[in-house]
């Protein structure tokens, strides 16, 4: 008898952010459904929300990320299709990042984790050549604490003045200052 391998599909989460951006003038809700892929952690999956909090827009959506390489994790395209911002959540190969960057106008990347700066040390004189590469850094205990938020159904609030970001829900609000391994030249 032959046995056969299910797919594991991913669990839908549905998140009701609020945006204040001051430092862009952006104050808008955003009603997202995100497929958390089975490999994906809560801790993965509040990063790619906080990556879609900072760039929010109405043309900004999260693509395929993890299960499909040909997409990134969030990105903004224009009314032509030319890719304005391709945004990826993690610590990606310098290969894809470099592609990346020949096909989008600007590419970020939020890592985090405890590796992130083994892997930025490794990354660094590889991506010197992406001129429009950002490479910003989640502390690990900035992301972990962001994974507490998690839940099936999220009211969140996001506000940015000065740089500084405020991710809340609920009574639980979190601080959350990110490094800057790489910044924008353009």
């Amino acid at each position: 008898m032959k046995l056969k391998k299910m797919a594991l599909k991913s669990t839908i989460y549905k998140a009701d952010l609020n945006i204040s951006d001051m430092d862009r003038g952006y104050y808008a809700d955003h009603s997202l459904t995100i497929a958390r892929h089975p490999s994906e952690t809560d801790e993965r999956m509040m990063v790619r929300i906080l990556a879609f909090a900072i760039h929010a827009s109405e043309r900004l959506c999260f693509g395929k990320g993890i299960s499909d390489t040909e997409e990134p994790d969030i990105w903004e395209k224009d009314f032509t299709d030319a890719i304005l911002l391709w945004g990826e959540v993690g610590q990606p190969d310098d290969r894809r990042l470099l592609k990346a960057c020949g096909r989008a106008e600007q590419v970020i990347v939020y890592s985090y984790a405890h590796a992130s700066h083994i892997w930025w040390k490794q990354m660094n004189n590889r991506l010197d050549r992406a001129k429009n590469l950002v490479v910003k850094n989640v502390p690990a205990e900035t992301s972990q604490a962001l994974a507490t938020l998690a839940q099936r159904n999220m009211q969140l609030q996001c506000s940015i003045q000065d740089g500084q970001i405020w991710m809340s829900a609920g009574e639980q609000s979190l601080q959350i200052d990110l490094e800057v391994f790489k910044a924008d030249l353009l």
